[in-house]
């Protein structure tokens, strides 16, 4: 079944509330910004073993649900553009059939059923085609999971093509009682600012705290 289309609008970035980000950073040569955090995942793995679910599919569910529910989110800047999406995916990186890896966005729904569907779908398809799955009428966050490696951080790379938010982890570290993550985000400063971008953070180990 085909999807529905969703609206991407350009806005005036004058209209906005990022207007003074607009002009302060659209030009700027580094305009990316990264904030590290370490989260608590206990739960976020007791509830992939009590609901035989990937970890990773939950991480980028919790990621989406954090995001969703930030206004600054729903803008991107593209190009010399300021624009405003009606909805958010989140990206995931697959290892394909060649032995190489592909790109795989997933629109995000608050139904974790149905996003857990999706994510097993579209990453299967990446998986045995070896083609990106990309969408482009929705604000795409991306993630990097590099689970076998211990790494305290990572700082993405700036292209000057692509703005979008985006997500590294590495391998999780378990202690006595607890099992901690430690996550970088980098954003455009166009996009958000710092507080937007550590409330999303907050906003995320909320969200895996209270994953049912």
């Amino acid at each position: 079944m085909d999807r529905l289309q969703l609206q991407v609008t350009e806005v005036n970035p004058a209209s906005t509330i990022r207007a003074y980000a607009f002009e302060m950073w659209m030009k700027a040569p580094m305009p990316m910004v990264t904030l590290f955090k370490t989260l608590d995942i206990t739960r976020l793995l007791r509830i992939s073993r009590k609901r035989n679910m990937k970890f990773n599919m939950l991480m980028c569910w919790c990621i989406g649900k954090a995001a969703s529910e930030i206004k600054e989110f729903y803008m991107l800047p593209v190009g010399d553009k300021l624009m405003r999406y009606e909805a958010i995916a989140v990206n995931t990186i697959v290892a394909n059939s060649e032995g190489e890896v592909s790109s795989c966005d997933i629109p995000f729904s608050n139904d974790i059923s149905q996003f857990n569907a999706d994510y097993l779908r579209l990453t299967r398809h990446v998986a045995q085609s070896c083609c990106n799955h990309d969408i482009t009428d929705r604000m795409v966050i991306g993630t990097s999971a590099l689970v076998d490696y211990d790494i305290d951080g990572a700082v993405g790379m700036y292209s000057g093509i692509f703005n979008n938010p985006f997500m590294i982890w590495g391998r999780y570290r378990r202690g006595l009682f607890r099992t901690k993550l430690q996550v970088s985000f980098q954003f455009h400063h166009t996009q958000m600012d710092g507080a937007h971008a550590a409330r999303f953070l907050t906003g995320l180990q909320n969200t895996i705290h209270e994953i049912r």
